[in-house]
């Protein structure tokens, strides 16, 4: 089963994205970083209800916690926490409000972000402490991040569980949201103009 879900995401592997190359290379303008986190900001939010879908408070809690580490990385960017205003950001987060509502769907869309988050996080850190000269509070989120595989690990051994038909949902969700993942990085991106 995980090699079906790693499949999926290959085919929207987040680090291959044009935006996250461009903020690993440096060549992403702060302004764009400004739009990620205000419209991103709305996605990351949703993140708890998946986890209390799962029954999992502990792990809700923790998702909770890491919103508002999110706000904290918003504000010391210098811009705020607003609603989504690009389409595709909108419709990620409608998107995982509707997976995160029932289990077997749940788990194939929060494996779709927890299992590429370590990377992401660590390549977004990387590109912050190699070309961005950025106040304090930026980093954290990144920090906690890039080493947090425990999610993607429990959501496995919970997929495991699922009868076949399931296994099924979970694998159309999976593929839903990495690919809502993929346009809501793309409507970012061309919303901050990245050549």
């Amino acid at each position: 089963m995980q090699q079906q879900l790693d499949n999926i995401l290959e085919k929207w592997n987040l680090l291959k994205h044009p935006f996250y190359q461009a903020w690993n290379m440096g060549t992403l303008p702060v302004t764009a970083l400004h739009i990620y986190a205000r419209e991103y900001g709305n996605f990351i939010a949703t993140l708890p209800r998946g986890w209390e879908t799962l029954n999992d408070a502990e792990t809700a809690q923790e998702e909770r916690e890491h919103a508002e580490m999110w706000k904290d990385f918003t504000a010391a960017l210098g811009s705020f926490t607003a609603d989504a205003s690009l389409q595709q950001t909108s419709s990620l987060v409608a998107t995982s409000q509707a997976l995160f509502a029932a289990r077997a769907s749940a788990l194939g869309a929060l494996y779709a972000f927890e299992a590429q988050q370590p990377a992401t996080a660590q390549s977004k850190l990387d590109g912050l402490k190699t070309h961005y000269k950025l106040p304090q509070g930026v980093e954290p989120y990144f920090e906690v991040h890039a080493k947090n595989w425990h999610e993607s690990e429990k959501i496995l051994r919970l997929i495991e569980t699922l009868p076949p038909a399931e296994q099924a949902e979970t694998l159309a969700a999976c593929e839903q949201m990495a690919r809502s993942l993929w346009d809501a990085l793309t409507g970012i991106h061309d919303a901050a103009r990245v050549n």
